[in-house]
């Protein structure tokens, strides 16, 4: 069992809105509305938060206290916390060397970190930083040569968790992102440009660290691709819709462990069991894909009811701070992983926001065990008010 890090934060930003706020002042705006933004007219990405937030945990404030543990078994490995960082794409263009910080942060607080197929470092950077504790999060590709090799290359980096993707079918219908060039094809706007002579710092260090790429994916991409090509590149390699067929060859291949992200239904987490899968995330992707969907919490409940000790249940979506773990963990989940409150932070503070944030949700969540009297993370179901 490791040793947790001294928590220590920045009290200048205590909460994940503080963070927002400042990240939205460090970075261009078509950067900070890919990351902000849902999808459509943004009805599931408010909803995410607001029903966790209907959750209330009763206090026993005479019971005897002897101290509260945040530590967390998830698969054999006893995690600091039960909160992970949870994939996002194209960090590096929200702020430049974003995914080497907060694996970084990551490995030295003891809590996973998850790669993106789409994000801005390659498998093998995050595997040397995290000593192969990352887990990666893998887009199917249309072609299965790619998907093997890709495989080949997580088994060779010693990734433990292998997370496949289910609720990208399609690229999400995203107002603001179409309005700021950055759907596919992505183009540069005159807009862009002004923006981006506004936000000097970002300027400066994204040309320090160079131009975000698509870093695991180059060997796999033709060289000199041009934007609208890249964009052709991308729909071609990854489209298509994850099924049983594309699951059951992976599960014979991969050794290690296999969670299933952007589950949403008892039907689907049934056959993710019978196809030998390890671990579901119940997940809307942020409110990204389908705004006509339930909130994530609200689709996991029955499924908890239903299947909880069959499989790993995990959550992300909506949760914001200490008490939002508290209250998703409470409610049920074996897990929960966070990606936009994590991008605030490295945003809004660079090198330093990877440790301030993991130690502020630390640190709140603390303070919910201690003030409900609850010692063990696993817990927190019987302070559940149903």
């Amino acid at each position: 069992m490791s040793k947790p890090v001294a928590v220590k934060y920045n009290t200048s930003y205590p909460s994940i809105e503080d963070l927002r706020n400042k990240a939205r002042k460090k970075i261009p705006k078509f950067a900070f509305e890919y990351l902000d933004g849902g999808c459509n007219e943004d009805v599931n990405l408010h909803k995410n938060t607001a029903e966790i937030r209907d959750v209330e945990l009763a206090p026993y404030y005479l019971s005897k206290h002897k101290g509260s543990n945040l530590q967390t078994e998830l698969f054999g490995h006893v995690y600091d916390a039960p909160f992970g960082i949870a994939p996002v794409g194209l960090q590096g263009l929200i702020w430049p060397n974003s995914p080497q910080i907060l694996a970084k942060a990551a490995k030295e607080h003891n809590i996973p970190f998850i790669l993106s197929t789409v994000t801005t470092a390659d498998i093998e950077t995050i595997s040397q930083i995290t000593e192969g504790k990352a887990w990666y999060q893998l887009y199917h590709p249309a072609e299965n040569d790619v998907r093997d090799d890709i495989l080949k290359r997580l088994e060779a980096a010693q990734y433990p968790v292998l997370v496949l993707l289910s609720d990208v079918p399609s690229f999400g219908f995203r107002p603001r992102d179409i309005r700021n060039g950055l759907a596919m094809p992505p183009r540069m706007t005159l807009k862009n440009i002004l923006q981006i002579m506004t936000r000097p710092e970002w300027a400066l260090k994204t040309l320090v660290h160079g131009t975000p790429n698509f870093a695991t994916l180059k060997p796999y991409m033709p060289k000199g691709l041009n934007m609208k090509q890249l964009g052709l590149f991308m729909n071609r390699t990854f489209a298509g819709r994850l099924n049983a067929d594309k699951i059951a060859p992976i599960r014979d291949k991969w050794k290690g462990k296999i969670v299933v992200k952007g589950i949403a239904t008892e039907a689907d987490t049934e056959m993710c069991i019978k196809l030998g899968v390890d671990g579901i995330i119940v997940s809307n992707h942020g409110g990204r894909q389908l705004d006509a969907g339930q909130s994530a919490i609200k689709s996991m409940n029955p499924i908890i009811d239903n299947y909880k000790g069959k499989i790993k249940i995990m959550m992300d979506s909506g949760l914001r701070s200490g008490p939002d773990v508290a209250r998703v963990m409470a409610s049920g989940a074996d897990f929960t992983f966070m990606g936009r409150s994590f991008m605030y932070s490295v945003a809004a503070l660079g090198n330093e926001g990877g440790d301030h944030v993991i130690a502020m949700l630390k640190t709140q969540l603390q303070q919910v065990m201690d003030q409900v009297c609850c010692e063990q993370i696993a817990d927190l179901p019987k302070h559940l008010i149903k």
